[in-house]
């Protein structure tokens, strides 16, 4: 685990900050320079590193930075249906959000019109493991992993 200094890109750890702007912690879950977590803890665990690149741009984008977070190299680990879901999400721009259909629809493989598709997609977004960087906030009618408090206040830092 990375426990001083900047992180890099070959980091495999935990790091975590408290953010005023959003009432919680985040957290992000690294393994060989890929994200493959983020949770929001009421505090961050004692053994977390407070210094990673990410941490910092998180801080930027909810002081009102514009960011994608596109660059970040992940690794995420659900079923192959679902990554393509989150893959889609991934591209909602900054301050536009989507609904379900299209999210769906934006999804190769999905039938926006299929009940079992559309709660496929809702399936995936509650178990998006790296929200902020998959923004499941932005997905204005289903309930992503973002934690209602926090996502609503994500949505109102992207104004809207």
């Amino acid at each position: 685990m990375h426990t001083n200094g900047d992180a890099t890109p070959g980091d495999t750890g935990v790091f975590g900050r408290e953010y005023p702007a959003i009432d919680a912690a985040v957290e992000l879950g690294t393994a060989s320079g890929r994200l493959i977590s983020v949770s929001f803890p009421d505090s961050v665990a004692a053994d977390a590193a407070g210094d990673h690149d990410l941490l910092d741009r998180i801080a930027a984008y909810l002081a009102g930075a514009e960011d994608d977070f596109a660059d970040v190299p992940v690794a995420i680990t659900v079923p192959t249906v679902q990554r393509d879901v989150l893959e889609s999400v991934r591209t909602v721009p900054y301050g536009d959000p989507a609904d379900l259909e299209l999210v769906v629809r934006m999804t190769a493989g999905l039938d926006h019109e299929d009940e079992a598709d559309l709660a496929t997609a809702r399936e995936a977004l509650r178990a998006n493991p790296i929200p902020i960087v998959v923004p499941d906030h932005r997905v204005r009618d289903a309930e992503g992993a973002t934690p209602p408090a926090v996502a609503a206040r994500l949505r109102e830092i992207e104004g809207f």
